[in-house]
């Protein structure tokens, strides 16, 4: 969707590095922007600082210890993507079509984090580093010629639940770009971390994410490695836990219940309304928690929607996939959007089922909102002290 100065429905900022406003995943998830809509002749590739992808390792357990908080990924051949199977589970079609076709992909041995990254580890790399968040720098009238003065505000993408059912084609119904809206203050500028050190940081752009894996001697995980990782070893499963949603009656995940996104219609059956602390599931087959639902996660991966078909017309098992060389979105073409994966608390099956293991996300790089977070991964040869 392009960027519309226009459209007075819903706030404006040039907080979006680049032109537009995107959405999360498929064609109606939010968020690549809330940007621009007053700024019509921007556009700009956005960087990513640190290392996002590597080489991976071998898939034997290496002698040396586990990082702390690390889990050991062993690495191997499986079938990655989605297909139409999965589309009866949600209500808004298209859910797996950027997901197809299934094909076969090999990755090496790695260490990731056992949970998202929380706002506690977060703070100790700003307090390390000095290091100031996309969402956190005043844009400028070099960088946003044109732009009015009044827009040139701080701030994030924020969930704002209407008050009453609304029909489910229009997100910007239900997101606020909030001026001061930022990991410390994920909702805006009257939220803080107070009681919520252990929950995954949000309002983090990739370029963050980078940074805090590359002080940390870590990196981003490719796509390819996060879905093996978020697999646990079984092939051919829905979630991370199986093929059932609620095994035993119990959910499994941080996902949305109820009414859809009307204020208070989270009915948190699943035991959270809104983000959970990290770790209050069940791991997975390789220790891992929360591969689904909490917050969305980024991968080093630039996103288009054709990748698997290309890797699957190539033919043969691809070793390692690091993505494609470029972003393209035909919903957006002039936007810089890299892959997210893992679905969010805001997922429901009237919605967005992306919280199902083979699906993709997908927002512009240099932007964050208040479900999208990140975890890291470490390959044997870049094991250093962990400061995480």
């Amino acid at each position: 969707m392009k960027a519309r100065s226009q459209r007075k429905s819903v706030p404006s900022s040039p907080r979006q590095r680049s032109r537009g406003i995107g959405l999360f995943a498929g064609a109606v998830l939010l968020v690549a922007g809330f940007a621009v809509w007053a700024i019509n002749s921007l556009e700009h590739t956005p960087s990513v600082k640190g290392d996002v992808a590597s080489k991976s390792g071998s898939s034997a357990p290496p002698s040396s210890p586990a990082p702390a908080g690390m889990v050991w990924i062993p690495g191997g051949e499986f079938a990655m993507g989605s297909d139409d199977a999965g589309e009866s589970l949600c209500s808004m079609a298209g859910v797996t079509l950027d997901a197809q076709p299934i094909h076969r992909v090999y990755v090496g041995g790695f260490w990731m984090d056992q949970t998202e990254v929380t706002n506690e580890q977060f703070q100790k790399f700003v307090d390390a580093t000095g290091h100031v968040t996309v969402a956190e720098r005043t844009p400028t009238a070099a960088e946003f010629p044109g732009a009015p003065p009044e827009n040139l505000v701080a701030g994030s993408a924020v969930f704002a639940p209407t008050s009453q059912r609304v029909a489910l084609d229009n997100c910007f119904q239900w997101w606020s770009y909030v001026h001061g809206a930022n990991w410390r203050h994920p909702t805006g500028p009257d939220s803080d971390l107070q009681g919520r050190e252990k929950h995954p940081v949000v309002q983090i752009a990739c370029e963050d994410a980078a940074g805090y894996a590359k002080w940390a001697g870590k990196r981003l995980p490719t796509e390819a490695e996060w879905e093996f990782a978020a697999r646990g070893g079984a092939a051919g499963k829905l979630y991370s836990w199986g093929n059932e949603l609620k095994p035993g009656g119990k959910f499994q995940a941080n996902i949305y219940q109820g009414s859809f996104p009307v204020t208070d219609g989270d009915t948190g059956e699943d035991g959270f309304k809104g983000i959970a602390p990290v770790a209050q599931f069940a791991t997975n087959g390789y220790g891992l928690y929360d591969m689904a639902g909490n917050v969305w996660e980024w991968c080093s991966d630039w996103y288009r929607p054709d990748y698997y078909a290309q890797l699957a017309k190539a033919g043969g098992v691809t070793r390692n996939p690091q993505g494609p060389a470029s972003s393209y979105d035909p919903a957006e073409p002039t936007e810089k959007k890299r892959v997210h994966r893992g679905g969010s608390f805001l997922c429901t099956d009237q919605y967005c089922t992306r919280y199902m293991i083979g699906t993709r996300g997908k927002g512009e790089a240099s932007t964050g909102s208040n479900h999208l977070g990140f975890r890291c991964v470490q390959i044997p040869q870049q094991t250093k002290t962990d400061k995480s």
